[in-house]
């Protein structure tokens, strides 16, 4: 349950939602549901492959050490990389959404205050950095207030929503629901389809944080990788009955509370607060913020964790693997990981609030690209015993090859689409803004990992001595003390 928690409070599901269903609807109209349930396949084939390489290899650096072992030490340094990338990205994001809403429940007029919110959000990373360097056990408690809170929202939504369609007493453009919303065929445009299917990534992103903190559950080899799975699956019924809810309720109309309405696209809920909860409306602000709030410690706990992993192995400096004597927790990384945030979420807030706005639609490419590599270290790690059993075809070989593939797929055609200088609010270089920090970003880790590669502590990581196929799991390892679990018990 705890590992379970973790994972579903890393996808943010209230702030996921609300920043992405009204542009999955413009991109693709009533098929907006179909689209969730197309998205979820390549998630639920790439949760196979972490499940089955969790029981293998336990290891908190995940997509890093798998990358590593399978393909050799720069394609994993690259997969934990963009783990990183996505990690501080998501961050600043979720900062100034946590800012935003905190001062929408005080006073709207606030709430348009940059310098404030930034303040407010600069604040939230601050408190969820102390609370991941004091350890799990008190994490664990926070996110089950937390998450409780989120999916009670999520609920009373729906059903409010619901109810007044079927009685009648939804405003006028509500719909019933129909089942050519789940048509698979229905889509009629190819870069339209693959954008909501690319924000329907980014919404169901966030469960293997549960597999990052592997070494801190009871059981490590099943638990994580049976939560992954479990936490998935949650999400899916989570995302399509919202979705069906919301637009039934407020209908596809470009007027009014449509969801086809542009000015409704970047949060749906705060535009169908009044009109669902009525003075009970504060409910879903509250819900907002408290997903992204909670995200933001989830968030740093796979990356903290990710880092030392590389730590360990040498794949970055020493410092980053040292454990807290007291907590049980990688007290450097955590904190590196709340200062660069914090950094990243004030110099993208300097330049322009539209670039801050253009990282988040360039996550989809980081979060394809470290899924990817994952999928197909799976396949490769396991490839001398993959035809042994039906089972180490499928759950192995066929899932994962083909989670990796349609992750490949939704890469390529997101980034020839971001080219476009038309797609999001920036224009970088005379191209797509979205394109330029996408790409870049992972460009700057290729130039990290050169710029490590000559320092000599990084000699035996490269060289293929500190991780190979064979090598024994380091993180932790006897020398380091015995870490809390999430759960309670001792990984």
């Amino acid at each position: 349950m705890g590992s379970t928690v973790i994972g579903l409070a890393s996808t943010a599901p209230v702030y996921s939602l609300a920043a992405t269903l009204g542009f999955v609807v413009l991109a693709v109209g009533a098929q907006a549901p179909i689209a969730f349930i197309i998205a979820f396949i390549p998630m639920l084939l790439t949760a196979y492959a972490y499940r089955e390489l969790n029981r293998a290899v336990p290891d908190c650096g995940t997509t890093f050490t798998w990358g590593t072992k399978a393909f050799g030490p720069w394609v994993g340094w690259m997969g934990g990389w963009g783990v990183a990338v996505a990690g501080m990205v998501v961050l600043a994001n979720l900062a100034q959404i946590g800012g935003k809403y905190f001062w929408l429940l005080i006073n709207e007029d606030l709430a348009s205050n940059t310098w404030l919110v930034t303040a407010t959000g600069v604040v939230f990373i601050a408190i969820m950095t102390f609370v991941s360097y004091r350890g799990m056990e008190i994490g664990e408690k926070v996110q089950n207030v937390l998450l409780g809170a989120q999916y009670l929202a999520l609920a009373l939504f729906t059903v409010f929503a619901l109810v007044a369609v079927f009685t009648g007493t939804a405003p006028e453009g509500s719909v019933m629901p129909d089942w050519s919303w789940f048509n698979p065929f229905a889509f009629t445009d190819v870069s339209a389809f693959t954008e909501a299917i690319l924000l329907a990534l980014f919404i169901y992103w966030g469960w293997d944080t549960c597999l990052a903190l592997n070494e801190e559950t009871k059981d490590p080899q099943r638990t994580p990788g049976r939560a992954a799975l479990l936490s998935t699956v949650i999400l899916l019924v989570t995302y399509v009955g919202v979705t069906v809810a919301a637009m039934a309720y407020a209908g596809l109309g470009t007027g009014g509370m449509g969801l086809g309405n542009d000015a409704n696209a970047e949060d749906v809920f705060f535009a169908l607060k009044d009109a669902i909860f009525g003075p009970w409306a504060w409910i879903l602000v509250v819900a907002v913020m408290v997903s992204a709030i909670s995200s933001t410690q989830t968030t740093i706990l796979p990356t903290a964790r990710g880092t030392l992993a590389m730590a360990a192995y040498k794949a970055l400096p020493a410092r980053f693997s040292r454990v807290h004597p007291r907590y049980k927790t990688p007290g450097f990384s955590t904190i590196v990981m709340g200062v660069v945030a914090t950094v990243f979420y004030v110099g993208m807030t300097i330049i322009s609030e539209n670039i801050l706005a253009d990282t988040i639609l360039s996550l989809g490419l980081a979060i394809a690209f470290y899924y990817a590599i994952t999928a197909f270290a799976c396949v490769w790690y396991f490839r001398r015993t993959l035809f042994s059993s039906f089972r180490n075809v499928v759950f192995r070989g066929l899932f994962p090859f083909v989670g990796g593939v349609l992750l490949v797929a939704a890469f390529v055609q997101s980034a020839i689409d971001m080219y476009d200088p038309e797609y999001g609010y920036t224009v970088l270089f005379g191209i797509g803004g979205v394109f330029v920090i996408g790409i870049g970003s992972l460009a700057l880790g290729v130039l990290l990992m050169f710029l490590w590669f000559t320092f000599t502590a990084s000699k035996p990581f490269f060289h293929g001595e500190t991780l190979t196929e064979d090598s024994a799991v380091l993180v932790p390892d006897t020398e380091l003390p015995t870490i809390r679990s999430v759960d309670g018990g001792i990984g």
